[in-house]
């Protein structure tokens, strides 16, 4: 829980309000009887910041929580009752990011100890997703152990995706509560989270940057990249990978030549892409005619 909970306090933070949000939660650590402080979730020993205190919206939690409620949830494929706060609401200009975490293995993530969600049932509501229209891009982070095999069947266009441990290798937590007796956070959304702290709406960071601190020797595990689905230009992304964590065997090594990437491409890929809600504006010198294309659009 607390992975989930510090990752959306932080995507707040940065100006994404809670009707843009979907949270899913096990919900089965805030109120469990090994929980020496009820009703309270903390990402850290000292217990700084309770994750679960005021100003969270729960979507789906607990027993709601299931593998067909978050395929439903991506597709749209939901009955007609179903309220807008558990609706995904997008469209073809909608930029999303999707974290999972939890435990998984090779080409699988557990959903509450009790079920599964394989590597082919994301791709497989990804593409449904591409063909209804309802997203523009995607990105996927996981932390899990073996995550880099979660992404490995994707097919659909306009998808990054970034693991935290390559095929065979496990994801490691950090921080144990001797309180409860178990580890409070992973240690690579921990150093996400870290380096999103001097990230605010109205920085000029890239996902190139975030991927550039991954320290195998602090996350003791090799995180991956695959960009080949991704229409930006993130050979950035690519040589930094190649340089600092190995070339993976899921993720694409071009331009080995050297020189500086920066400048080519389209378009850098900034985090405010999708952790801020920062829309680009075009100043003008000029009044816009509003009404001649209101009258236009009326013939």
């Amino acid at each position: 829980m607390a992975n989930t909970l510090s990752l959306y306090r932080t995507v707040k933070r940065m100006g994404i309000p809670d009707s843009h949000i979907i949270l899913m939660l096990a919900d089965d650590a805030a109120c469990n009887a090994r929980n020496k402080k009820p009703a309270a979730v903390y990402d850290h020993p000292r217990k700084a910041k309770d994750l679960y205190g005021d100003n969270i919206e729960v979507d789906y939690r607990g027993y709601e929580v299931t593998v067909e409620n978050f395929i439903r949830l991506l597709t749209g494929r939901v009955s007609p009752d179903t309220p807008r706060n558990k609706r995904l609401l997008t469209d073809d200009k909608s930029n999303i990011f999707i974290y999972m975490t939890g435990h998984g293995g090779e080409d699988f993530l557990k959903f509450q100890d009790a079920e599964e969600i394989n590597s082919y049932d994301i791709a497989d509501a990804f593409e449904q997703m591409r063909e209804k229209q309802r997203y523009h891009e995607i990105l996927f982070m996981i932390d899990t152990c073996q995550a880099n095999t979660m992404y490995s069947k994707f097919n659909s266009e306009n998808i990054l995706s970034i693991g935290s441990s390559k095929k065979g290798e496990n994801s490691y937590s950090h921080f144990h509560d001797f309180d409860l007796g178990v580890s409070v956070i992973d240690r690579f959304t921990y150093y996400n989270l870290d380096f999103f702290e001097s990230v605010d709406m109205s920085s000029k960071q890239t996902l190139a940057d975030l991927v550039h601190t991954y320290n195998t020797s602090l996350i003791l595990s090799h995180p991956g990249v695959r960009s080949d689905m991704f229409a930006r230009d993130l050979s950035k992304v690519r040589n930094l990978l190649h340089g600092h964590l190995g070339c993976q065997e899921l993720v694409p090594c071009e331009n080995e030549e050297g020189g500086d990437d920066e400048e080519k491409g389209p378009e850098r890929t900034y985090l405010t892409d999708f952790f801020g809600a920062v829309q680009n504006i075009e100043l003008t010198a000029e009044a816009f005619p509003i009404g001649q294309v209101q009258d236009k659009a009326r013939q």
